[in-house]
Parts: C-alpha cells; sequence; structure tokens
C-alpha cells in the first residue's frame, strides 16, 4: 500500500516508474496500472525460487535500463537486489518494512532470506531503505550493514482519511446500532503478529466493565468461517457485541467511525492503520511495538506488548473521557499525523532519496 501510496504522488514529470512483480499482479497491480505505470509480473510461485523466473526479471532489467531499482520485502531484496546488480544497474535500494524477526510470527523460509540478505547486504545494495527507527536497528543488530540505512516513515493522504461525522452515523446503522454506541476498532489482516487473540482477551475485560461497547474488526480472514478468530472471540464473551466485517475497500469511512482504535500487535516496523485512524481524528491505543509509541506520540496511550489488561483499561480511559476531550485529542492525533507523516512532505523524501542516489551513482554529476 505504501509502494501504491508513493506512486500516485510521485512526480510523474521527473521520474518514469516501472514496476515488475516477482508473482503476479495481484490486487495493487491494476491500481498501479491504472496511474499509467508499467506493471508487469514474472509469475514466480509463492515460496519457491525459480532459476526461469530469475533469468527472466535479469533479461527485463538489461532491457529497461534503470538508473534506480528498489525492491520492497524479502524475497524481492534478495532476487531482485541480485538480479539488478548483475544487470549492472548504477543503484539498488532494498526495503526493510518488517520490524519483528521472531520464530513464532515468521516463517522458517523467510527468516532464511532475511539471514541472507544479512550477508549480503555489504555488497548488494547502494543504500537500504527502513520504514521505522525500530526496523533499522532490529536489522543492524543481525548484521545488515547499519552505514547503508537510511529511514523514511509511511505517509498518510490527509484528504482521504479525515474525520467524517456522517460516517459515524453510517457504520452504526450499517450494524444495527444506535448513534452514540462506542466503537472500538481492529484494523488488519488476521496474522499472529496481529494478535488478535489477544485483544478478545482485551475486549473481554472492557466489556465487563462497559457493556454498552461494541468491537469491530475488519481485514484480510476476518470472518466467521475462521475458526481460530470465533474460538477467540466466544471464549471472551463478547460474542454479541462483535462486528467481523471481512476485508473492506472502505477503511477511511470505516475508521472516521470509531472512537477508539486499538494495536495489540506483538511485532510491527510502521503501521499504517495507526496513521489512518489519526488521521482521522481518533485516538488510539497501541502496544509498544516498532515505532508505534512514536507514531502515537502524546495522542493516545501505550502499553507493553503483550499487556492486554494494561489494553483495556486504556482503551476505558478514552471511551470514559468527556466527547469533547476526545474529540480535542483526536484533533491532536491529525495534527500530528500533518506534521510529521502528511503523504506530499514523505514523498518528496523518496524523491530527494532517489536523486542524491541517482547522482551518485553518476559519479557525483
Amino acid at each position: 500500500m505504501m509502494l501504491l501510496k508513493m506512486l500516485e504522488h510521485l512526480n510523474r514529470q521527473h521520474f518514469s516508474p516501472h514496476v515488475i512483480s516477482l508473482t503476479t499482479i495481484g490486487e495493487i497491480g491494476p491500481r498501479i496500472a491504472a496511474l499509467g505505470i508499467p506493471v508487469e509480473a514474472i509469475d514466480m510461485k509463492r515460496g519457491v525460487p525459480s532459476p526461469i523466473g530469475f533469468v527472466r526479471l535479469f533479461r527485463r532489467l538489461r532491457v529497461l535500463c534503470p538508473d534506480v531499482v528498489h525492491t520492497w520485502m524479502y524475497h524481492a531484496d534478495l532476487l531482485g537486489g541480485l538480479a539488478a546488480k548483475l544487470a549492472g544497474v548504477p543503484a539498488v535500494v532494498w526495503a526493510i518494512r518488517h520490524g519483528n524477526l521472531s520464530r513464532m510470527g515468521n516463517k522458517r523460509s523467510t527468516l532464511m532470506v532475511v539471514k541472507i540478505c544479512s550477508r549480503l547486504s555489504k555488497w548488494v545494495p547502494d543504500r537500504i531503505l527502513c520504514c521505522s527507527e525500530v526496523a533499522r536497528r532490529i536489522h543492524a543488530g543481525i548484521g545488515y550493514a547499519d552505514e547503508k540505512m537510511v529511514v523514511i516513515p509511511n505517509g498518510f493522504d490527509l484528504a482521504h482519511f479525515k474525520p467524517d461525522a456522517a460516517a459515524r452515523v453510517s457504520v452504526r446503522k450499517e450494524l444495527g446500532l444506535a448513534v452514540h454506541t462506542p466503537l472500538v476498532g481492529l484494523i488488519g489482516r488476521f496474522d499472529s503478529l496481529k494478535n488478535h487473540a489477544g485483544f478478545f482477551k482485551a475486549a473481554g475485560l472492557l466489556y465487563r466493565r462497559l457493556s454498552a461497547v461494541h468491537f469491530v474488526l475488519a481485514g484480510e480472514g476476518i470472518v466467521q468461517e475462521n475458526c481460530s478468530l470465533m474460538g477467540a472471540m466466544e471464549t471472551s464473551g463478547v460474542g454479541k457485541v462483535t462486528h467481523l466485517l471481512g476485508q473492506r475497500n472502505d477503511i477511511h469511512h470505516l475508521m472516521a467511525a470509531l472512537d477508539v482504535l486499538a494495536s495489540p500487535s506483538i511485532g510491527e516496523a510502521f503501521s499504517n492503520v495507526l496513521g489512518e485512524a489519526m488521521a482521522c481524528g481518533v485516538p488510539c491505543v497501541v502496544t509498544d511495538v516498532g515505532d508505534s509509541a512514536y507514531i502515537v506520540g502524546e495522542t493516545g496511550h501505550v502499553v507493553a506488548s503483550g499487556d492486554m489488561t494494561g489494553l483495556a483499561a486504556a482503551i476505558e480511559s478514552l471511551l470514559t473521557l468527556p466527547p469533547d476531550v476526545r474529540r480535542a485529542l483526536g484533533a491532536s492525533a491529525r495534527a500530528r499525523v500533518e506534521e510529521h507523516f502528511e503523504i506530499g512532505k514523505i514523498v518528496r523524501q523518496y524523491e530527494d532519496f532517489y536523486d542524491a542516489l541517482a547522482t551518485l551513482s553518476r559519479g557525483g554529476h
């Protein structure tokens, strides 16, 4: 999504982007192509490195002759970085967009690729672009070339994500709720690092203290057919006040309807949903993972990773604030996004980064 947002705002009179996917063009590819940007797929199978696909990528890079190749995600860093280097691309950038390398939250194959990348980082990339300071520190700690690392945070479109009183009404109407029903949201795909089980533990504690509260969850895998999710929800005793919305295309609309966004994650680099909620004027309660505490600043609450009792108490403290005080806190959250993470400012950092790298690759001329 950050790649899409960056391309939407990139200065196309100065840059000519071209996107290559190692696998398929997926869900984001058509949206990038709609911007008039060439998108193509190498069609490798997920988790199965293909020598034929690697050669195809190498040949495409030789034809395209880009000034800079910027790979995203670990497998692209390894395969795309090597192909670009062998193809003679003047400047190669890796991306690090992950802030947790625990065995519990990652596939063994992914951790193997990370280990290989750490050893190749002194040779393959000219720069390594991290989306968070925590991600930089973690990867430097396992052997990535720290002297090559640069941090540019994620950015958010304040024209798209904004306070919306009509959304607060319409979402509650969609869910069959009274207009003043308190809504606590968890937005994100079903993933062990997102800690949905922990969220339901906190939700159960909160519901026993505030019986009017309802919980809204959305994202890939957030459906009734998910037995693990349903089990955690029923065990917590909040089944009657929880709404599972699955994958949504109107996250900005949903965000603006919330009173509080919760992030119980046990691993993050730079959480997009926090910036999106804050831009909508919604205060957040987060666990202290990745750059979450930095993103929220003084506009929400931060609890220790795994402290779901603390998460419940922090959400309750926000829900019981006078409405005008909570609105003021939400306004401060939006102002923080505007100051530090507004998409135009972030894309200018990308543009300056690419320009400097291209200039360096040409010998400073």
